[in-house]
């Protein structure tokens, strides 16, 4: 499978926390294939399955 390099804006309080997020987005991304994701990406963008989502890992 090819590599590409693509420059992303991370919203962070610091320079740790950006890059632990990378890291857990790699992983995600390493495990998944892009139709996942699209699903995943969807549920996380409408408020109110997020919310019960955060409910249910904290």
């Amino acid at each position: 499978m090819a590599k590409y390099k693509k420059e992303i804006i991370i919203d962070a309080d610091s320079v740790e926390e950006a890059s632990e997020k990378i890291k857990a987005v790699q992983v995600i991304l390493k495990h998944l294939k892009t139709a996942e994701i699209k699903k995943i990406a969807a549920v996380v963008n409408d408020p109110i399955q997020l919310a019960l989502i955060k409910a249910k890992l904290f």
